[in-house]
């Protein structure tokens, strides 16, 4: 199978409009084919009850071990609350130089931070994180231009500043990976 394909798998019961939605923003920003699956995953292997979150780095694990026998670039997509051992919480992550990433949309809703629902923020911040762990399983690192897509998303206000799209010096970065 060609390297230069990425699948978005949804796990989140996500409408099918929106999943083409986003792969097509996605197939905008890369260049390459963006093809949308559904998937299925028993999330109760991943749940730590202590910290009522599911363990990002068990389904980066399954997502790689189940879905990445080919060279595509796999994001699962989730709405569960994410973590690793190191952090309260995480947006995403992906496999640097890999084939697998994880992105859920749980700490990306407004509703979780006091404020209205807003359906086309949420899209917006949903495709800026899908678009920055692919950019880390392309060899991306995060970048300090503020409004580089690759810049960390550490509170919501990083991801609402910052655009779907790559800085001059990522896209360059970007073009010698591929």
């Amino acid at each position: 199978m060609d390297k230069q394909q990425i699948l978005l798998i949804s796990f989140g019961q996500f409408e099918q409009d929106l999943l083409q939605q986003i792969a097509a923003e996605v197939q905008a920003v890369f260049g390459i084919p963006v093809e949308v699956e559904s998937g299925y995953a028993d999330l109760s292997k991943f749940y730590d009850p202590a910290r009522r979150q599911y363990d990002g780095n068990l389904l980066i694990q399954f997502i790689h071990s189940e879905y990445g026998a080919d060279h595509r670039k796999t994001i699962g997509l989730f709405r569960v609350d994410l973590f690793i051992p190191i952090l309260t919480y995480i947006i995403g992550q992906a496999i640097y130089k890999g084939n697998a990433g994880v992105v859920s949309v749980f700490r990306l809703k407004s509703e979780l931070y006091g404020l209205k629902k807003d359906d086309d923020l949420l899209f917006d911040r949903f495709v800026k994180e899908i678009i920055h762990e692919l950019g880390h399983t392309f060899g991306l690192t995060h970048c300090i231009s503020p409004a580089c897509v690759m810049r960390p998303s550490t509170y919501i206000e990083d991801v609402d500043q910052k655009e779907a799209a790559f800085c001059a010096k990522c896209r360059k970065k970007l073009g010698e990976t591929r």
